[in-house]
């Protein structure tokens, strides 16, 4: 059975959108996912499935359980190994680097308009369905302009920073 890695978009990281782990997992579960594991409780979700599955049906249960709709991008195992391998900041500490996965490709012009932003002191690079983005000062006060940075990009999206990312491989490959 294929492993499939799923991240899900702005959940339990405040007061709103909040759910259970336990309750996560009986949703993936119901629609017929096996082996469900979390790293860390901010949607990050690795799973087994016999066949394949698209992201809007998990949004979709998802909403009908919880009461919201969060963006879910999914990564096989394979795919998350190149991500790492095209990684273009090597040696750079984990907490200061974010990939930033795409649900689909924004095609040449977006990525265009992407890399012509101004994002001093922050650097970005933006291949396929991935962008990545090295904070040398950290990521608690980046300058890098989010809104701007979406409306170049439009289209769902959700960032996990390097330490994740890795770890989530981790997982994947393990299961």
């Amino acid at each position: 059975m294929p492993v499939i890695v799923s991240m899900l978009r702005g959940v339990n990281l405040g007061p709103s959108r909040r759910m259970k782990m336990d309750d996560l997992r009986a949703v993936y579960e119901s629609l017929g996912l096996r082996d469900v594991r979390f790293y860390v409780q901010s949607g990050n979700v690795v799973f087994r499935s016999a066949r394949a599955i698209s992201a809007a049906r998990i949004e979709d249960a998802i909403e009908k359980r919880f009461g919201f709709r969060s963006d879910v991008i999914l990564r096989s195992p394979a795919e998350l190994r190149d991500v790492i391998a095209r990684n273009p900041f090597p040696g750079v500490e984990g907490a200061k680097l974010l990939v930033w996965f795409l649900a689909a490709d924004p095609g040449e012009e977006a990525r265009a308009r992407a890399r012509a932003l101004d994002t001093s002191p922050e650097k970005l690079h933006i291949e396929g369905r991935e962008l990545y983005i090295y904070y040398p000062n950290g990521m608690a006060r980046p300058k890098l302009n989010m809104t701007a940075l979406g409306k170049a990009l439009p289209g769902a999206g959700t960032g996990r920073n390097w330490n994740t990312v890795t770890k989530l491989l981790e997982i994947a490959e393990l299961l």
